[in-house]
């Protein structure tokens, strides 16, 4: 496990006031293209999906549009399967995973799932973050933190407008994450000075693990998909007191959080089978390519799995 950093933004033991977020603000810098990675990977699908814009980023519109990718042959007596990436924009392989998916869809390289289902696909929720390699947003807001009524983030608040339009009956969501070194060392030392809280480092589990709802964890469903994705990449053990990133193991490779207490994007609808994917991208045993492919697996086991229940 990397050491972790101290925030220098701030006093400590005060929370930041607009002042400081300012300052992180302007200490980011661009990194990637969210034009060259994602939006001419989006063009690209077009002529076998419909391609939605359903906002922008008010930092800068143009640079920043949100898409959604849709199933062509729509009809209102299909169950929809929604896929989310990007909702930490630092987490690369959910957003790849998420087009690639598409890309394999689209070639008929997967089971051609759009004949039994929709596919809503939103592979990248937050392009700045995605852009500028953040868990944040541009305000130092963490969209996966808040989705919930009246969100202060724009890229939650986008997403949920968006598919509270549709009106949609939701069969499934997943959502694609990463859990990487950088958690302990960049991003919670960030969280502590923010809020003036004390945050304890954790072991980065290695291997693949799944977050499900606490309320509904529809436990064969998370088993379902380790298994498929365990053909692809490792699973990650339990430290050892039986947990992963200090929440007790329900079971191999699955935890469970409460998703709309704690403003997940996972519990952004009713959809009756939900569940968080975390990739670890910094272990020795995967690579790029590895950890799309590992995202891509696990959506296919969860739509093989209702497709077999």
């Amino acid at each position: 496990m990397a050491d972790s950093k101290i925030c220098n933004i701030g006093t400590p033991g005060k929370k930041w006031t607009d002042t400081e977020k300012k300052e992180w603000f302007l200490q980011q810098t661009v990194k990637r293209s969210y034009q060259e990675q994602v939006l001419n990977k989006i063009d690209a699908l077009k002529q076998g999906f419909d391609v939605v814009q359903y906002g922008a980023l008010d930092i800068d519109e143009s640079r920043y549009p949100l898409y959604a990718i849709k199933s062509k042959n729509w009809q209102h007596d299909k169950k929809t399967v929604l896929v989310t990436g990007g909702v930490h924009g630092y987490e690369t392989s959910g957003v790849q995973g998420a087009l690639r998916f598409l890309q394999n869809e689209a070639d008929g390289k997967c089971s051609n799932y759009q004949v039994l289902f929709n596919i809503l696909v939103v592979p990248c929720v937050s392009p700045w973050g995605y852009e500028t390699i953040n868990r944040w947003n541009n305000n130092a807001l963490d969209p996966n933190r808040s989705f919930y009524d009246n969100s202060p983030a724009q890229e939650s608040a986008a997403l949920m407008a968006y598919i509270q339009s549709l009106n949609l009956d939701i069969l499934v969501h997943v959502d694609l994450h990463e859990t990487t070194d950088t958690d302990n060392t960049e991003f919670r030392p960030a969280l502590a000075a923010r809020d003036a809280i004390e945050q304890k480092t954790w072991n980065i589990p290695d291997g693949f693990y799944l977050v499900g709802n606490t309320i509904k964890p529809e436990a064969k469903f998370q088993s379902s998909i380790i298994k498929n994705v365990a053909q692809v990449t490792h699973i990650a053990p339990a430290d050892n007191e039986g947990k992963l990133i200090g929440v007790p193991l329900e079971q191999e490779g699955v935890i469970n959080y409460a998703a709309k207490e704690l403003g997940l994007c996972m519990g952004l609808t009713c959809a009756p089978f939900v569940t968080t994917t975390e990739v670890y991208p910094d272990s020795p045993l995967v690579d790029d390519e590895n950890c799309i492919v590992a995202q891509v697996a696990a959506i296919t086991g969860a739509l093989d799995y209702l497709l077999a229940n």
